[in-house]
């Protein structure tokens, strides 16, 4: 059998909008310590990357949320300095509360998206990406103006 060198490792990310807010966290660890970057983490070899993302959002916010969507998977070499990963990034969905960082994050809060502030990791091309799909299309949880029941905009 081949043996194959060591690849990447497995990460998963969380974007949780709501109200048109984005749910951040400021990193209490390096790399980028002090920078705010989506909620996430390492995945554990007995999770699947569904609960993984789940954890790492309530173990980083305190807040408890389901993906409810695949924003996409991003792997660019070098775009974490610690060695090659893969991140697989949900969008997520649940009940908006205020945060508190934990675990590894120094602080967690809800930003407005049109005024965000600078992002660690490759995460600023991860939020114009979820952004760009949530103008496109409806989210989950989201009416259309004018739908039955639908206050209008």
């Amino acid at each position: 059998m081949p043996r194959y060198p060591p690849g990447p490792k497995l990460t998963v990310d969380a974007l949780w909008v709501s109200s048109g807010e984005l749910l951040l966290v400021r990193r209490g660890r390096e790399p980028f310590r002090g920078a705010w970057a989506l909620p996430g983490g390492f995945v554990e070899p007995t999770e699947s990357v569904e609960m993984a993302v789940a954890r790492e959002l309530e173990e980083e916010t305190g807040l408890r949320a389901r993906p409810v969507g695949l924003l996409g998977v991003y792997s660019r070499p070098g775009r974490d300095p610690r060695g090659p990963t893969v991140s697989v990034v949900f969008r997520m969905v649940g009940r908006k509360q205020v945060p508190h960082g934990g675990d590894d994050a120094a602080e967690a809060r809800w930003w407005s998206v049109r005024a965000l502030p600078p992002l660690a990791f490759d995460h600023a091309e991860i939020v114009r990406d979820g952004l760009a799909g949530f103008r496109r299309r409806r989210w989950p949880g989201r009416r259309r103006a004018g739908a039955r029941g639908a206050p209008p905009r």
